[in-house]
């Protein structure tokens, strides 16, 4: 199979695009072939850094796990960072481009970009056997279908085959294959091939003739039924849909080690960035993982963590707001363990002085690290590796602020004890590097230091390797596509790489 390929659409944002686009990735690696991971445009709060030095959306990094490649800019061309409600940071092939509104963007410049992306899976395409695209969102958004190059606009131009996803969880999805299929051209429904069925409960047989229907209806056969699993919404891509009222990360926490839970209170700010840091912790043994937005859920935390976000000066706000920061100032001050990753390090510190991103000048930070920050115009994107409580660890920075750290101790280190990132004072600690704590030695001395200062009989499970767990998750996904799909028929669709050639179905369904 050379030059294969397929678009995996949904009937809507988190139908479950990504990880069926991931299980289907670890599925054909398991097959022997040769796969690469492509989304044209993603719009994600959790991206992560390329060993060239590219961001890219987590997501895309997860992917490219699942297919065993290094991650490249060329799998995610085009990453929007939203900064608010009516605009977004452009990173193009891995580096910011600028900040552009969504009117901006979709009136014009998206359709610019249309060559750079086709060049990119073109690239891959040539490179690998096979490369499986994710769409975004919706390809019935026909208000943005002029302009469209991540969904039908990039199926048409590369001559993909189309597989649409429906979480029939949410309940419609009947309707939502339909309603999808019906509301595009003639020259677009040419292009799906089909429906995937995602996050079933129950008797498969009892939705069968409703998928003998919807065949009739439209003339395409459902790929499989794939059933509701917990736990396997990896690297999601929006840290908005968060839930904030005590929400549990989606784990399931083993019973500890030792005596006592660690309870870890996850600040919610705004624009909340790579909250994925906090997935290693969730992974160890009983250590539960909440994320809160309220100063009293702050109180029985062993630890607090503060998480990146692309609105520093804007989370600094919030959280005074909600008297979140006098809690965090007193908490300090008890020498209660709290660590800010990234914006959550920089909102610690003594200020900062922002005129990049909400170009409010001099801000008061909450004043519990020595550290004042300036924000610099060029992004530092690296892959960084250090030392820290006598461990390695790796991780990745992706951040405008730049740290001038006035005293404290040094918290990441180089192997001549030398200063690298961060700093502690007490219990509270401070780091631009995301990532790190799925280091796992690293990870088990810092919640030993944490269990100390709690007074907790806590103890880190000896064996856990959150790298073993990533790679048991995406075997789960693959697992679930070589079991609940037709992969035979799957198979045809991928190597084929090319139009269905399927009719048209009108509006409306036939009396």
């Amino acid at each position: 199979m050379t030059g294969g390929g397929l678009l995996v659409a949904g009937t809507t944002s988190d139908a479950g695009k990504s990880v069926v686009t991931a299980g289907i990735c670890r599925w054909l690696v398991r097959q022997g072939v040769k796969v690469a991971p492509f989304k044209a445009q993603n719009m994600s709060l959790n991206s992560f850094v390329t060993r060239e030095g590219a961001e890219i959306g987590r997501a895309q990094a997860m992917q490219a796990q699942a297919c065993r490649v290094e991650p490249t800019a060329l799998m995610n061309p085009v990453l929007l960072k939203p900064g608010g409600e009516q605009s977004s940071q452009v990173v193009l092939l891995g580096k910011p481009v600028g900040e552009l509104s969504a009117r901006g963007y979709h009136g014009g410049r998206q359709q610019r970009l249309l060559g750079t992306v086709l060049d990119c899976l073109a690239e891959l395409r040539g490179t690998y056997d096979t490369v499986i695209c994710e769409g975004a969102g919706s390809p019935a958004e026909i208000n943005l279908r002029r302009t469209d190059i991540v969904n039908m606009g990039i199926a048409r131009n590369a001559r993909l085959p189309v597989l649409v996803v429906g979480d029939i969880d949410r309940g419609g999805v009947f309707a939502s294959f339909f309603g999808t299929v019906a509301l595009l051209s003639p020259q677009d429904q040419e292009l799906v091939a089909g429906f995937l069925v995602n996050k079933f409960r129950g008797d498969v047989s009892l939705l069968e003739p409703g998928l003998d229907m919807l065949h009739g209806l439209t003339g395409r056969r459902t790929y499989g039924v794939l059933p509701f699993r917990h736990g396997l919404g990896i690297d999601e891509e929006d840290g908005l849909r968060v839930s904030l009222r005590g929400a549990v990360r989606e784990s399931t926490v083993s019973a500890p080690v030792g005596e006592d839970v660690l309870r870890v209170a996850v600040c919610a700010i705004p624009l909340m960035s790579n909250f994925t840091d906090v997935d290693a912790l969730a992974a160890e043994p009983g250590v539960v993982v909440r994320f809160v937005d309220r100063p009293e859920e702050l109180a029985d935390a062993d630890l607090v963590v503060i998480p990146g976000t692309r609105g520093t000066v804007r989370a600094l706000e919030w959280l005074r707001e909600r008297g979140l920061a006098e809690a965090l100032v007193r908490r300090a001050s008890e020498q209660r363990p709290i660590l800010g990753i990234c914006g959550g390090f920089q909102v610690l510190g003594e200020y900062i002085e922002d005129e990049v991103e909400s170009r409010r000048g001099h801000v008061e930070g909450l004043g519990v690290l020595p550290v004042r920050v300036r924000f610099a115009r060029e992004k530092t994107l690296t892959r960084p590796v250090g030392e820290a409580l006598g461990e390695r660890v790796e991780g990745y920075e992706i951040h405008h602020g730049l740290a001038e750290i006035a005293g404290g101790e040094a918290f990441i280190s180089d192997d001549r004890g030398h200063s690298l990132d961060g700093c502690r004072v007490g219990q509270t600690w401070g780091t631009h590097w995301h990532g790190s704590l799925e280091s796992d030695g690293f990870r088990r001395a810092f919640l030993r230091e944490v269990a100390g200062a709690a007074g907790r009989r806590f103890v880190p499970a000896p064996d856990t390797s959150f790298g073993a767990l990533r790679e048991e998750q995406l075997d789960r996904l693959g697992d679930l596509i070589e079991q609940h799909a037709d992969t035979d028929a799957l198979w045809r669709l991928i190597e084929s790489g090319a139009t269905q050639g399927l009719p048209f179905i009108p509006p409306g369904a036939p009396a």
